[in-house]
């Protein structure tokens, strides 16, 4: 059978509406059908057609309650029923989004694919905290690592390469293995004391903001009790954080003698 539907792979953005890119949202305009993932915000699906078909396919860790398998199957079965299907992600289908895999079985079967590029956790992150990924005299790159692995696999990052003082890292995905991250960082060189800043819900109401070092920050951020999405900012240009009047003081239960902030 011939497939007379389309898909539109749009990536959402940070959470942000307003961020969103104004081909992201023509694509979604014209949808019939919108599948969208768990980190897409309920801000952004407000402006999702009235009469569209609303399908979550969100995934957590350790809990998919959609397979991969099982959503590739579905964009194609709206397709070949000649819908206009919205494959709403978080941030950019090509960074950390499955985009390309879903891409890759789409055309496969013969269904026609558009891309709309969404801005990214980080770059949404950074127009908010005013912390930038690079700086001059501070880091002269920035590289951005998923902080977990499928099935339950070890990570298995090129720590050496990324202990660099030089390059920003930014660690997606990373709450429940950041205590390992770290030491896994130290271990390869990066300095202890270097500053982190961690941000769940970047760009949304919902937004919470810690400030610590890496030698901390596995402590702290369960302290915090920081969920998932939450984006860690490693590297010498956290410097520039300027923190929030409505910033709240806590402890470090591993370091009590020095501060950490949140900000809500």
């Amino acid at each position: 059978m011939t497939a007379t539907g389309k898909v539109y792979l749009i990536g959402a953005g940070p959470g942000d509406a307003e961020m969103m890119t104004m081909r992201a949202l023509r694509m979604l305009s014209v949808a019939d059908v919108v599948v969208y993932d768990r980190l897409v915000s309920p801000e952004v699906l407000e402006f999702a057609p009235a009469q569209a078909r609303m399908v979550p396919v969100g995934k957590a860790p350790k809990c998919h309650t959609v397979p991969q398998p099982e959503i590739n199957e579905m964009l194609v079965e709206f397709a070949d029923q000649g819908l206009t299907v919205a494959r709403l992600k978080g941030g950019d289908p090509l960074i950390f989004g499955r985009g390309s895999e879903e891409a890759a079985y789409l055309t496969d079967r013969g269904i026609a694919i558009e891309y709309a590029p969404g801005i990214t956790a980080a770059q949404g992150m950074a127009t908010v905290t005013g912390v930038p990924l690079t700086h001059r005299g501070l880091a002269t790159g920035v590289r951005y690592v998923t902080g977990h692995r499928a099935a339950g696999q070890p990570l298995d990052l090129d720590w050496a390469s990324l202990a660099s003082i030089d390059t920003t890292l930014v660690v997606y995905m990373g709450v429940a293995n950041m205590p390992e991250i770290a030491l896994r960082l130290i271990a390869a060189g990066m300095p202890a004391t270097l500053p982190v800043l961690a941000v769940s819900d970047a760009t949304t109401p919902r937004e919470k903001r810690l400030v610590s070092r890496l030698d901390q920050i596995g402590v702290d951020v369960q302290a915090a009790e920081l969920q998932a999405p939450t984006l860690f900012v490693i590297g010498r240009v956290v410097t520039l954080y300027a923190a929030q009047p409505d910033d709240i003081a806590i402890l470090s239960e591993a370091r009590p003698d020095q501060a950490v902030r949140v900000g809500e």
